[in-house]
């Protein structure tokens, strides 16, 4: 229970001890400590049990929380992934009921609450109705909302006969009996300022968004003097969006004879940006070129793999953004989000599956484009938000039984992912007893190579290249065969994660002599740059691998080469300090990125395995899928635990909607 101010002096003080003993436990970091500290020194609370709360809150930024949610207290703290140990810890020091605390903090001098007085900007810490935030993070949301109010209010004008006529010719009908998706999708962005474009993999997002920048550039004035941008979290998404947006438009221009925007829009194709390059980020600054009062300058912004943009990313987009920009987010909002706070592209989608069209949409969109929503999607059930988003139904990337597993798993039905797993297929699912140093997983009734799929590339750089081939086309073969095969890991530590299985494949490889063996560099190694490098174009997450330069025979000279685009970047070896070795990646790192053959490593016990995880792994793979999972248990309980995020984000958002009392999308 809260403690009373007289005692509150001797109470607090046995905080920055048990503080200490939290951080050696790894329970809480010392910036968690910092901060509480810092607070008991410069804003006291009545009573211990304040700072408790505070480093909870703090600890909570770090997992993707952006806000502790106190209603149901304390209980909810399990639920937003509060280690056991440490909650055990805090026994005897926390109140026993939600409201209690509410009231404690709602007069500390440190918390500031909006429906109680005016903003406060030295207060640190806010309390927005049951959720405390650093301030920061409630400002993160604020923003958002208010942005995402201004953009769906704005009127779009639109030339309604020649918009039914470019859509017809984009999207002909073929006596298909279902609803044409990609062709509702490009009629919602047609006609609002922010549209959101869903669906997993292979369902058509940048095919889709390229005949939407058609569309637009179709019904532009001057169609050479729109401007159009491309971005996306990594510089690997970034080329695969550039790189699909620009196949989608060559199709495109076969199929319309050579039609005038969409030839303009191939010669005067726009780059794609990583997030932190679009914004203008800087080294060692927080501070971006671009703002509020440097906007971007562009008509339409694309975003893909938009469930990796975090809350303070997803804040300064939108703040970089004039009012007249288009924006179009494009993702699966059902992947893992990002490993910072928030989930921004899941709250924005986060409708029920039912009937989320008003009537009033439904026939906005008639008009407007002569495009037909099903009944079955049309009812009062959704919000303003809503009429913002399209889910793209229809994936052609999988195999029917890897398609099958990730709806499964997306719906969270442990008994179909057991029984498609068990079917065989194209999916392989091993239970080894343990993995042995030759690479092979083994158990009394099944064995699964665990380097085999690394011989194509490996075998390319043995034979060298080809007659009259340079060495451009030479290292891009290698670099896309490398990728047709890899090893995703939920974990980053012990034999079953990224470090332990990164040294027993490069063990395995030396033993049956593909690689050398002993040296930290050597020919044929997969690296992974692991931190932004402006200074040679390498941003996190890039995949080189390392080659002996044959441009010169006397100098073989062993240089990493990243690709980029259509073009081979080659940088030397004594330039990379921050890669490590990437024949395995985490899930996380691997967002963004398909292989032909994906193998996910499930651990033996793994704390923190979720739904979105074990989706986000699954769907890397376009044609082959091997699940090794010592204990399948773990694969079912990580199937049936979805990510829970504190937030506000759709509170904010929707209240910041109903402020205006309009009609989105009319």
């Amino acid at each position: 229970m809260i403690e009373p101010a007289a005692s509150a002096s001797n109470a607090c003080a046995s905080v920055p001890a048990r503080l200490l003993e939290w951080v050696q436990r790894g329970w809480i970091r010392p910036l968690d400590r910092a901060l509480t500290l810092w607070l008991s020194q410069h804003v006291p609370p009545r009573a211990a049990e304040l700072l408790y709360v505070t480093a909870l809150l703090s600890r909570l930024e770090q997992s993707g929380h952006s806000c502790l949610e106190l209603s149901g207290w304390p209980a909810c703290l399990l639920d937003q992934g509060v280690e056991p140990q440490l909650l055990h810890a805090l026994a005897g020091h926390l109140p026993n009921h939600s409201d209690q605390l509410v009231q404690a903090l709602a007069t500390w001098e440190a918390v500031y609450c909006p429906r109680n007085a005016e903003d406060d900007q030295s207060r640190p810490l806010v309390l927005d109705s049951s959720r405390l935030y650093l301030r920061r993070y409630w400002q993160f949301e604020r923003r958002i909302a208010q942005q995402i109010r201004r953009r769906i209010q704005r009127p779009v004008p639109l030339d309604e006969h020649r918009a039914r006529l470019w859509l017809d010719r984009l999207f002909p009908d073929a006596g298909q009996s279902a609803p044409d998706w990609q062709k509702i999708a490009c009629a919602f962005a047609l006609t609002r300022g922010f549209a959101i474009i869903t669906g997993g993999p292979g369902t058509g997002k940048t095919y889709t968004a390229a005949r939407l920048l058609v569309l637009l550039s179709a019904l532009a004035q001057n169609p050479q003097q729109v401007q159009v941008l491309l971005a996306a979290p990594t510089g690997k998404a970034a080329a695969r969006l550039k790189r699909s947006i620009e196949q989608a438009l060559s199709g495109l221009q076969e199929s319309l004879a050579g039609d005038e925007p969409v030839t303009t829009l191939l010669r005067h194709a726009p780059p794609a940006l990583t997030l932190h390059a679009l914004l203008g980020a800087r080294t060692g600054s927080r501070a971006l070129r671009h703002h509020a009062g440097n906007p971007l300058p562009a008509d339409v912004l694309i975003v893909d793999e938009a469930s990796m943009v975090h809350l303070e990313m997803m804040a300064a987009l939108l703040d970089a953004l004039s009012p007249q920009t288009r924006l179009i987010l494009l993702g699966d909002k059902d992947q893992l989000a990002s490993v910072e706070a928030g989930a921004v592209l899941g709250e924005l989608c986060a409708e029920p599956a039912q009937r989320p069209y008003h009537p009033s949409t439904a026939q906005n969109l008639l008009q407007s484009t002569g495009v037909i929503l099903p009944d079955s999607w049309i009812g009062p059930e959704g919000s303003l938000l809503a009429q913002q988003v399209v889910t793209l139904q229809h994936s052609q990337r999988f195999g029917d039984d890897i398609g099958q597993l990730a709806k499964a798993i997306r719906a969270g039905d442990v008994a179909q992912v057991s029984t498609v797993l068990n079917q065989g297929g194209s999916i392989l699912w091993v239970a080894p007893a343990k993995l042995c140093a030759d690479g092979q997983w083994r158990s009394p009734s099944q064995s699964c190579d665990l380097v085999q799929g690394y011989a194509e590339y490996l075998s390319l750089i043995k034979a060298g290249p080809e007659p009259q081939e340079d060495e451009l086309s030479w290292g891009l073969r290698i670099l896309h065969a490398f990728d047709h095969y890899r090893l995703l890991c939920a974990v980053r530590e012990g034999e079953w994660g990224v470090q332990g299985l990164n040294q027993t494949v490069q063990a395995a490889l030396a033993t049956r002599g593909w690689i050398a063996d002993g040296p930290e560099w050597y020919e044929g190694r997969p690296v992974m740059v692991t931190r932004n490098d402006p200074e040679l174009g390498l941003h996190n997450g890039d995949m080189g691998i390392v080659l002996r330069s044959r441009a010169s025979p006397a100098q073989e000279e062993l240089r990493v080469c990243f690709a980029q685009g259509d073009t081979l970047r080659s940088v030397s070896i004594t330039r990379l300090a921050k890669v490590e070795t990437a024949f395995a990646l985490t899930v996380h790192k691997s967002q963004g990125s398909e292989f032909q053959h994906a193998v996910l490593v499930l651990p033996p016990q793994a704390q923190g395995l979720t739904r979105e995880l074990i989706y986000t792994a699954v769907t890397r793979a376009r044609l082959r899928l091997t699940v090794v999972c010592p204990q399948p248990e773990v694969l079912f309980r990580g199937v049936g635990q979805p990510t829970v995020r504190s937030s506000g984000l759709r509170s904010q958002i929707d209240a910041a909607l109903s402020e205006g009392c309009f009609q989105a999308g009319s």
